[in-house]
């Protein structure tokens, strides 16, 4: 009788030790981490196939920060969703925004980064003059004012081919404020759409403005300007975060604490200026 309940209670504990250990999380060790590779400054790949950039660097200093050995992979833009939840990797840093229809699959961490964005053109074309440039507004907080300088867009870009990368805020932006008098064309990589605006194909790109940054220092870029307002906000979200799966809430809590620092202490703003000669460190 008493060894039989001495069982019952070691059995006990030890299927309580194990309800508290898996409470705890999985223990993170190595961090697999996808980016696109194809995202230049974010992330891109230079020399010799080795990944760059702003999200590289940054990846590497917040798996440090989390003690974790930090394993970054290239992967498609367009299945880097899906091979997140199949769990082929454990996190997304590949300027990523924050959105609610992405919310409904997947969770985030951060943000980390905050960008503006606008029209890459011709600076011989007519979209040079492009209404309200180097002004900015927010969907979310400034809604009426926001909208009315996309509305003051259309008549300019009536007719006009807009090239976008598919599955973006600014592909969803575009369908949504400026398909009723524009062609949006979509494009798998951002490379792909900046070569055939260089080709005279299309008329404009919507795009990232500290990514069309990078397209300008091209020389073959040389005669472009990045022109148009910056919108924020709404269905463009609060910035680019860290991609996670739903059920990883120890690793969310993980990348939080270390984003958190990284803000702190400047380093977000040092990795910034390195990458895109200007600050995007998001407003906390």
């Amino acid at each position: 009788m008493k060894i039989s309940t001495m069982v019952g209670v070691s059995l006990l504990g030890a299927a309580l030790a194990v309800g508290g250990a898996a409470a705890q999380g999985k223990k993170w060790e190595t961090v697999k981490i996808a980016t696109e590779g194809a995202y230049e400054p974010w992330n891109f790949t230079g020399a010799g196939g080795k990944l760059e950039g702003f999200e590289i660097d940054l990846a590497n200093d917040l798996c440090a920060r989390m003690k974790v050995k930090c394993e970054i992979v290239a992967q498609d833009w367009d299945g880097i969703i899906p091979a997140l939840t199949a769990k082929k990797y454990d996190a997304i840093m590949a300027g990523m925004s924050i959105t609610d229809e992405r919310k409904k699959t997947i969770d985030f961490a951060g943000p980390y980064a905050a960008g503006p964005n606008g029209f890459l053109v011709p600076k011989d074309s007519p979209l040079a003059k492009m209404p309200g440039t180097g002004q900015a507004f927010n969907l979310s907080t400034q809604q009426a004012a926001a909208e009315k300088a996309i509305a003051d867009l259309k008549p300019l870009l009536k007719g006009k081919t807009i090239g976008v990368q598919t599955s973006t805020i600014h592909s969803n932006f575009a369908d949504k404020y400026l398909k009723d008098v524009a062609e949006i064309r979509e494009y798998k990589t951002t490379e792909q759409h900046d070569l055939d605006l260089a080709a005279g194909r299309i008329d404009a790109v919507l795009a990232d403005a500290t990514a069309l940054s990078g397209t300008l220092r091209k020389p073959e870029f040389k005669d472009f300007v990045l022109v148009g307002p910056s919108i924020t906000g709404g269905l463009l979200g609060p910035g680019v975060g860290t991609g996670l799966r739903k059920e990883d809430t120890d690793l969310k809590a993980m990348f939080n604490d270390a984003i958190a620092a990284a803000i702190a202490d400047g380093t977000v703003k040092k990795l910034s200026e390195k990458w895109f000669k200007i600050d995007i460190t998001p407003v906390t």
